[in-house]
């Protein structure tokens, strides 16, 4: 067994690909916070894509963190010398890499250190992959009278969150006359980079108006997609990897071989030629988040609710049921793709073909659990634009609607063969809640304006849902969608 670490590096020739560049060579240009699985597996993956070019080594990673809970990655990370391994994985095929572009981490919460990172002038970039719930989100926007943002605003010199740091070394920037670095949101988040700029000048402003005012001419906050899935690492994939390599990583990541992202192409103080590596630079990245969430999002709710309701446990399995597969490409084929934008060089159609392979991926173990998570922030996103659009354009919604009906009995926390569903939402009470009233009166459900807004008293809406929940607790899962894909065929 060959523990990660630069020494052993020749040592793990043969085992896994490493890295084709001298890790002696790399100098920090990056700073992110929040070095998890997906980061490791997508921003960093593609800077030791362009490190092998033998370009770009002014802009290696330096891991940051604020949360306690982070504490033992960064512990192990650092023990490999920021060293880790990515195994892409698909049905009868495993690629492992050793991947080096993370220069050092600094241990979370070190105030001073993160700091000096941070106000260092060779770096040019910050970038976040902290989780949407990291954001303070309260509904749509972020809730900037949020006690830790009117805490760190009131005390800078002591500032605690992600966005107080960046404040914070933004202040020391100006004051000692360094360029400005860009912010770069890679979390999963519609228009991240305006969401984070929102968070970051709007608890500027509570601090020093001209603080603010500096930011906001200076620091650029480019939107971006990001897309590769990453799930949670399993003992069992540990092991396999010890076993199949004999490499010993404390933190190894798995992932789909598939990976996108698409960046707007403004920067305060340069960035790396990622181009070169795949990574799509554009002007507006607003097409492409749409065609991500009209398709691959909501593709993923239509099908984790039906798939749960009959008992199947992982994305895969819902691809190979034929019942839910069909009902899947029937809402796909019939009222999302039309909604999702067209894009030049960019075939919708080849899109969601990628999607429907990438669904079926048994080795990801994608659950339907984690699709189904937090469906009051999700539907809003991700279904309910596209209901709008169509109704207004007096098209059919009635495979959307049964989405939302299937959501709706999910809610109601049981199985169709009685097995209880553990809470999947922040909000579930207040839903199940809901769910449970409208077993009855259907439209009670309709009634979470926080999530419905206008649609709930919509008639063409609401008889389409009503209809469809009726049926389902009359009649099942399965029967309603033979029902409906009987009706469209």
């Amino acid at each position: 067994m060959v523990a990660l670490g630069n020494a052993n590096l020749s040592e793990l020739e043969g085992k896994a690909r490493t890295p084709a560049y001298d890790r002696a060579g790399l100098t920090p240009g990056i700073a992110h916070f929040g070095v998890g699985n997906f980061h490791r597996a997508h921003q960093c993956v593609y800077l030791d894509d362009l490190f092998d070019t033998g370009a770009g080594h002014d802009w290696a990673v330096v891991g940051l963190g604020v949360r306690p809970e982070e504490k033992p990655v960064f512990a192990d990370l650092a023990a490999q010398d920021g060293l880790f391994t990515v195994t892409e994985v698909d049905e009868g095929v495993r690629e492992t890499r050793v991947v080096g572009s993370v220069a050092r981490v600094v241990e979370p919460g070190d105030r001073a250190a993160t700091l000096q990172v941070l106000t260092d002038p060779a770096i040019r970039i910050v970038t976040l992959t902290i989780t949407e719930g990291g954001y303070y989100m309260s509904g749509d926007r972020p809730d900037l009278d949020h006690p830790d943002l009117v805490a760190d605003a009131a005390d800078l010199g002591n500032a605690r969150t992600v966005f107080g740091l960046i404040v914070a070394a933004a202040a020391a920037r100006r004051d000692a006359g360094t360029q400005p670095f860009t912010v770069l949101c890679c979390d999963n988040l519609p228009h991240n980079g305006d969401l984070t700029k929102t968070v970051v000048t709007g608890l500027a402003g509570k601090a020093d108006p001209a603080l603010a005012a500096h930011i906001e001419a200076s620091i650029a906050f480019p939107n971006s997609m990001v897309d590769r899935i990453t799930p949670a690492t399993t003992p069992a994939q540990i092991a396999s990897l010890r076993e199949e390599t004999g490499i010993d990583d404390k933190r190894p990541v798995f992932c789909e071989p598939f990976i996108q992202w698409v960046v707007e192409d403004k920067f305060s103080s340069g960035r790396p030629a990622l181009e070169a590596v795949g990574v799509t630079f554009v002007d507006d990245v607003t097409p492409y988040e749409l065609m991500k969430l009209r398709i691959l999002n909501a593709g993923h709710a239509t099908i984790a609710y039906p798939a749960a309701l009959v008992g199947l446990t992982y994305a895969h399995d819902a691809m190979r049921d034929d019942l839910v597969l069909r009902f899947f490409r029937d809402v796909e084929e019939k009222e999302l793709l039309p909604t999702a934008p067209s894009i030049e060089g960019v075939s919708r159609e080849d899109y969601l073909a990628t999607v429907t392979s990438r669904f079926a991926n048994p080795a990801i173990g994608d659950t339907l659990r984690r699709l189904a998570l937090d469906g009051s922030n999700r539907q809003p996103k991700f279904i309910l634009p596209s209901v709008r659009e169509r109704l207004a354009a007096g098209e059919d919604i009635t495979g959307l609607a049964l989405v939302g009906a299937l959501w709706c009995r999910y809610c109601y926390g049981e199985l169709e063969d009685g097995q209880t569903i553990e809470p999947n939402d922040p909000n579930w009470d207040t839903l199940q809640a809901a769910a449970r009233a409208a077993k009855d009166e259907p439209r009670r459900f309709l009634e979470l304006r926080d999530v419905f807004g206008d649609l709930g008293s919509n008639e063409t809406y609401a008889s389409a849902f009503s209809g469809h929940l009726k049926a389902l607790w009359q009649d099942g899962t399965r029967a309603v969608l033979e029902r409906h894909l009987g009706r469209a065929a």
